[in-house]
């Protein structure tokens, strides 16, 4: 492994270890305050954050930051002074509300993919709160480097870079998926790695690069060390924890699924995605249309009207155990995990234990 433990401005990491965000209520104060306290950085999703609150269906904006102080608070307590942060999707809408209110509620971090965060800057200026975008292209890191130099004379506290192999929404279209194999991406996080080194001399700040996308075992964090990186990413393992937020039939179907079960789906919204194959799948891709029960504003391009079915819907259904009505995101390597473990049980698997 790179060094430890790793430095991000004034936080320190003790064990190279970012866990992915995952929404809706996958990654809250359980997962990310134990990952924390391992040493690691623990994430919280914001998305549809507060979809248990009573006034979620009238007030969902007002559910979801009262939610987030809650989950927050809660994840301090356990993280043992660790290092909490939320993860914040471009794509919502009321981003900037999203954003605001993690940093006045005194997150360590935000990072933020679905989209450029080209703004964030401007939205946390006069607070301490360390900002990251979520990349899969060289193409993009330049354009948020250029952008966030240039217009706000500064960089990313650290950049994230999701791969292929990464479970959720992906950042790639469908032939770049095909394209890409450990060998093709490694040359990509390469030229990512590169293009960041040259923005660290110019600003003479460390910009610390996060890699994520199907790191799933000890050969695979090694490799993204070996490219560069100075931490990992880590998402569908940590759903299989006693500590992971998902109801344990959610965490069930990671255990039950085979490889031919994962499979590419399109988001309502128009990515692509990762997800296991179940009876709901198999009805969208039946072409069945699932109208939603209630709109409610989660997404900046979303047309209820022409969607197939309500992703917002479908994720709270996955999280509610409601397995065979859901969208049940996942990694590409989710395959793999036959047994359920703890947080620290997966980051002594991937990182070696702690002496």
């Amino acid at each position: 492994m790179k060094g430890m433990p790793v430095k991000i401005g004034d936080l320190t990491l003790q064990r190279p270890i970012f866990q992915g965000g995952m929404g809706i209520g996958i990654s809250l104060s359980r997962l990310a305050g134990a990952v924390a306290a391992e040493g690691g950085a623990g994430t919280i999703s914001a998305a549809q954050i507060g979809f248990l609150e009573k006034d979620f269906d009238e007030n969902p904006l007002k559910a979801n930051l009262r939610a987030m102080g809650r989950e927050l608070q809660k994840a301090r307590e356990l993280a043992k002074g660790g290092v909490v942060g939320f993860n914040i999707m471009v794509a919502m809408n009321h981003y900037e509300e999203y954003v605001r209110e993690a940093a006045e509620l005194g997150a360590d971090f935000i990072v933020s993919g679905a989209g450029l965060p080209v703004e964030l800057p401007a939205l946390v200026r006069t607070f301490p709160i360390k900002i990251a975008p979520i990349v899969s292209m060289e193409k993009s890191a330049r354009v948020i480097l250029q952008y966030w130099s240039k217009k706000f004379d500064r960089i990313p506290d650290f950049l994230v870079i999701e791969g292929p192999k990464a479970g959720g929404h992906l950042g790639f279209t469908k032939e770049q998926l095909e394209h890409f194999d450990p060998d093709t991406y490694g040359d990509e996080v390469g030229r990512i790695i590169r293009r960041v080194r040259e923005y660290e001399e110019r600003f003479g700040q460390k910009i610390a690069v996060v890699l994520g996308g199907g790191i799933s075992d000890r050969e695979q964090a090694d490799g993204a060390f070996r490219l560069g990186t100075d931490a990992i990413q880590v998402a569908s393992r940590f759903v299989a924890t006693r500590e992971c937020d998902a109801d344990e039939a959610y965490k069930q179907t990671y255990l039950d699924a085979g490889k031919e079960d994962i499979v590419l789906v399109k988001s309502p919204v128009g990515m692509p995605g990762r997800a296991i194959r179940n009876g709901f799948l198999e009805r969208v891709q039946k072409g069945e249309r699932i109208p939603p029960k209630k709109c409610r504003g989660c997404l900046r391009r979303c047309k209820p009207a022409e969607i197939p079915y309500c992703i917002t819907e479908a994720l709270i259904h996955a999280a509610k155990g409601e397995v065979e009505d859901a969208l049940l995101f996942c990694g590409a390597d989710t395959w793999k995990i036959t047994e359920l473990g703890t947080v620290k049980s997966v980051m002594d698997e991937l990182l070696g234990p702690t002496v």
